[in-house]
């Protein structure tokens, strides 16, 4: 358990970062990924600031201060470093890297920063609209099932009304889909789907109940 004492997550963006990596510059993001802790123990996680040396990351379980990491996040592949500090609700990392690999990491960065490409409620490339159909079912990766209703969709995710609130960055069933949430909503989750859709009426079709 982190203590109470421990700066949030949220509020971590302008913590110095390590002596050796003070020349690298934060940008905000929300990638979704996984980790892995020294005792080979994964988790769901969600990087809120990330520079080509180091990250702060919402994470379940933070690990040990000096505890080696090995994360896979999305749209940026398997990164390597040490837990250097917890913040409430996660920690931040050191990220071990070659110069080459750091280049182009902080090219990826300021591609997804710019694009704005990773929030979903705020994403707008695709329009959202109510299906005709609103009644589906989700399904957890340990066969727990939930009845849900959905509130919009677009072709790469969907708003859905829900019971539950599984952690951000958990892989579900929605209908027929695999989607993973990636935002938690008053009343339910926003949810991403792991195949963009190309048709909204096929989205439509695959809410429907198996």
């Amino acid at each position: 358990m982190l203590d109470d004492g421990n700066i949030s997550a949220r509020d971590s963006f302008a913590a110095p970062p390590p002596r050796s990596e003070q020349r690298f510059q934060r940008v905000n993001v929300s990638i979704l990924g996984r980790y892995m802790l020294a005792d080979r123990r994964e988790f769901p996680c969600q990087v809120l600031a990330m520079s080509p040396g180091d990250a702060v990351v919402i994470a379940p379980v933070a690990g040990i201060i000096g505890e080696r990491i090995i994360a896979y996040l999305d749209h940026l592949g398997r990164i390597e470093g040490t837990l250097e500090a917890q913040v409430d609700g996660g920690f931040c990392m050191s990220i071990d890297a070659s110069p080459r690999k750091r280049d182009k990491m902080a090219a990826q960065l300021t591609w997804l920063a710019s694009k704005d490409l990773l929030n979903l409620p705020e994403d707008r490339r695709h329009e959202r609209v109510v299906p005709d159909i609103r009644h589906s079912t989700v399904v957890l990766d340990d066969g727990r099932r939930y009845n849900c209703k959905i509130i919009d969709i677009s072709l790469s995710g969907a708003a859905i009304e829900l019971d539950v609130r599984p952690a951000m960055g958990t892989p579900i069933a929605l209908g027929r889909m695999r989607a993973r949430v990636v935002r938690h909503l008053q009343n339910g989750v926003a949810v991403e789907f792991v195949a963009s859709q190309e048709m909204l009426n096929v989205v439509q079709q695959n809410l429907r109940m198996s």
